[in-house]
């Protein structure tokens, strides 16, 4: 256990990503708990306002990331000052994340269906860069031996060939296993062989004029969708909280 952590947490340019990490993750859980303090009416918390304009917490998290992205490169990846700017772009990046869907929508949708979006983002980043933590790397350059670094003919046919497989989920409509393919290219192989969804481009260019196999991907999309709805619901209600139709719904507002 020891050797690993040396070996994949505490190497040179490693520990950096570690903060940055545990300050996003807990910046979510944090911004999380007083939003919904707030909500509540619990607390000494409240919402920030200037000018009779509602500040919400992207703003800060916007100049925290621009600022600890630049420190982060200026430092070199090195020393304490490495180290405090990895924080302080972690803080950013989970105050900016949690207002994804905000972003995304341009409108205050925090609180809504559409703002589950922001705890799915927060989820997936999390997941992503925990898995670059503990020793992966894009495109499946980690699986490239010694030998074929020096051939860069070798590392860039490997990053080309797990790149067009992860563009090529994601043309099926898989945004989330593309995703994870970028950082375990496996997934993007799993992911090719699958049928697409319905509505997706692959969808709508390879199963025009093969009805079987949309009336197929149909089905199979149903079933996914009802198997994995109810989970997704209550690890969004865990994480993010209840939405104001769900409040109303169960006559709490």
């Amino acid at each position: 256990m020891g050797d690993w952590w040396e070996r994949n947490i505490v190497e040179p340019g490693k520990l950096p990503l570690l903060l940055a990490l545990t300050a996003f993750v807990l910046t979510f859980v944090v911004t999380r708990v007083v939003t919904r303090m707030i909500r509540a009416g619990k607390g000494p918390f409240g919402n920030v306002s200037a000018g009779g304009v509602h500040v919400h917490h992207v703003v800060p998290g916007v100049v925290l990331t621009v600022l600890g992205g630049f420190g982060t490169v200026a430092s070199f990846r090195h020393g304490v000052g490495s180290a405090t700017f990895a924080v302080v772009f972690g803080i950013g990046v989970g105050l900016v994340l949690d207002e994804f869907a905000l972003v995304l929508h341009l409108a205050d949708v925090y609180w809504t269906e559409a703002g589950r979006k922001s705890v799915e983002v927060v989820v997936l980043t999390a997941a992503l860069v925990g898995l670059v933590l503990v020793g992966f790397s894009p495109f499946g350059v980690d699986d490239v031996s010694a030998d074929e670094r020096q051939d860069r003919g070798s590392v860039i046919s490997t990053v080309a060939v797990n790149f067009l497989f992860a563009l090529a989920v994601l043309s099926k409509g898989k945004a989330r296993m593309a995703a994870f393919s970028v950082i375990v290219p496996l997934v993007g192989l799993i992911g090719f062989v699958r049928l697409a969804r319905p509505g997706s481009p692959w969808a709508r260019r390879f199963y025009r004029r093969r009805p079987r196999a949309r009336a197929k991907a149909a089905l199979r999309a149903y079933h996914h969708d009802r198997r994995w709805a109810r989970p997704r619901r209550v690890l969004g209600d865990w994480l993010g909280g209840k939405t104001d139709a769900e409040l109303d719904a169960a006559g709490r507002k």
